[in-house]
C-alpha cells in the first residue's frame, strides 16, 4: 500500500463579485415590486408581504460579506434574479470544465507536475451542468491526460469524498496521481428571490492533486494520514430538479423546490453534533489528540456553525489562525469551501504539523481528512 500526499492545490476565482449592499438593494427592489403587484391580496390577508433583507441581517446570520459569481448582471436585475450564462455549443468547452482546467493548471504547477504525470480526473461537485458525458472526461481531454475520469456528487462533501476515492485508488496502486476538481456554479441553483437564503452561495473552482509520496517532488506537501466519510439521510437540504421533471404534470413551471432550499435552523442544530462527533472519533481512532492539531479547514457555510464545531473539537475557542474562514469573501461555495481554506492557509505550517480538512452538507454527508505536513 502506497502513502498518498496532496502535492498541489489550485483555486479559480471569478472576476466578478457582489457585495452585501448590492445584493440587498436588488432583493429589496424585487420584494417591493412583488408587494406592489400583490397589494390587494396582502391587504385582504390572503398573502404575506415579502420581508426586506438587510446587510446586518446577512452578516449576523452567516458571516458572509461578499461572494464571487460568474455573472452578476442577471442576479442584480430585479426582473431576472438569477445569473445569465449563455448556452455553449456541444463542441465548446463547458463552463464547469473551463473553471476546472484553470484551477487544475494551478494545482499542477504548484506540484511541479504535467498532465503526463496524472492518471485520472475526478470531478466532484454539488451540481453538474449535464448528466453526461462526464465533466471529468471533458477536463481530462482538455488537459491531455491519459487514463480515465468520472463525476461524483455528495453535495457539499463532494471534495472530501473525492479525496478519499482518489487516495484509496492511489494506495492500492491503480493510479499514480489523480486530479480532483470541484467546479461549483452555486449561483445557478440558488433561489435569489428567497430572503432566507439569497445571500448564501458564490461561484468558484478548486483542484487538488493527489499522488504517491515516493513519486512526489513538491517540497510542500501533505501526507493523508486517514480519511473518514459518513452519510445520514435528511430532507432538510434539498433540490428536486432532475430529468424526471418533464414526466410530471406542472413540474416544468417555476417551482420553488427545483432550486436549493433548506431548513436552516434544523440543519445547524443537527449537523454540528454529527460533524463534531465524527472528527473526534476519527482523531481518537488514529490516536491523534485534538491538542496536537495545528489547523482545522472546515466547510465554509456559516461562521457560527464553524466556530461551534471548532470549539467542540478543540475543547476551547479556536485561536486566530487555527480555524481559518474564507466565507466572508467567497460565501458558501459548497464542496470547494474547505479546499479554498486549505489552499490559502496551509503553506505556513511547519513539517510534522497535523490538520483536518472537513466538509459537511446535504445528505447529510460529512467527510474528514487527517493530513500531516511532510
Amino acid at each position: 500500500m502506497h502513502k498518498v500526499v496532496i502535492s498541489g492545490t489550485g483555486v479559480f476565482t471569478p472576476e466578478l463579485s457582489i457585495s452585501n449592499a448590492e445584493l440587498v438593494e436588488a432583493f429589496n427592489s424585487y420584494a417591493t415590486r412583488q408587494n406592489e403587484i400583490h397589494a390587494d391580496e396582502i391587504a385582504a390577508g390572503t398573502r404575506a408581504p415579502m420581508t426586506m433583507s438587510a446587510e446586518d441581517f446577512i452578516v449576523r446570520a452567516s458571516g458572509i460579506e461578499r461572494r464571487y459569481v460568474l455573472d452578476k448582471s442577471g442576479i442584480l436585475d430585479p426582473a431576472v434574479m438569477h445569473p445569465v450564462l449563455p448556452e455553449r455549443s456541444d463542441d465548446a468547452l463547458s463552463v464547469m470544465a473551463e473553471m476546472a482546467v484553470k484551477a487544475a493548471t494551478a494545482a499542477l504547477a504548484k506540484a511541479g507536475r504535467t498532465a503526463g504525470d496524472v492518471d485520472a480526473v475526478i470531478c466532484a461537485a454539488s451540481n453538474h451542468e449535464r448528466p453526461y458525458p462526464a465533466i471529468a472526461i471533458e477536463v481530462q481531454e482538455a488537459l491531455g491526460i491519459q487514463g480515465f475520469g468520472f463525476d461524483m456528487n455528495v453535495a457539499c462533501s463532494s471534495a472530501t469524498f473525492g479525496i478519499q476515492a482518489a487516495a484509496d485508488m492511489i494506495r492500492s496502486g491503480s493510479a499514480r496521481a489523480i486530479l480532483m476538481v470541484n467546479p461549483e456554479i452555486c449561483s445557478a441553483h440558488l433561489e435569489w428571490r428567497d430572503r432566507d437564503c439569497h445571500f448564501i452561495f458564490g461561484d468558484v473552482c478548486t483542484a487538488v492533486l493527489l499522488e504517491r509520496d515516493d513519486l512526489a517532488t513538491a517540497p510542500d506537501r501533505f501526507e493523508i494520514i486517514s480519511t473518514r466519510c459518513l452519510t445520514q439521510f435528511s430532507n432538510n437540504i434539498r433540490n428536486n430538479n432532475g430529468f424526471l421533471r418533464r414526466t410530471r404534470e406542472g413540474h416544468m413551471t417555476d417551482r420553488r423546490d427545483m432550486l436549493f432550499r433548506q431548513e436552516g435552523r434544523k440543519v445547524f442544530k443537527q449537523v454540528v453534533p454529527i460533524v463534531s462527533d465524527l472528527i473526534l472519533t476519527h482523531l481518537a481512532d488514529e490516536n491523534v489528540a485534538p491538542a496536537h492539531l495545528s489547523r482545522l479547514w472546515l466547510h465554509q457555510a456559516n461562521k457560527g456553525m464553524n466556530d461551534l464545531i471548532g470549539s467542540k473539537v478543540l475543547g476551547r475557542e479556536p485561536e486566530a489562525g487555527e480555524q481559518p474562514n474564507i466565507l466572508q469573501d467567497y460565501a458558501n461555495t459548497s464542496s470547494a469551501g474547505s479546499i479554498i481554506a486549505f489552499s490559502k492557509y496551509s503553506d505556513d505550517l511547519a513539517p510534522g504539523s497535523l490538520g483536518v480538512i472537513c466538509s459537511f452538507g446535504a445528505g447529510y454527508s460529512v467527510g474528514s481528512v487527517i493530513v500531516k505536513k511532510v
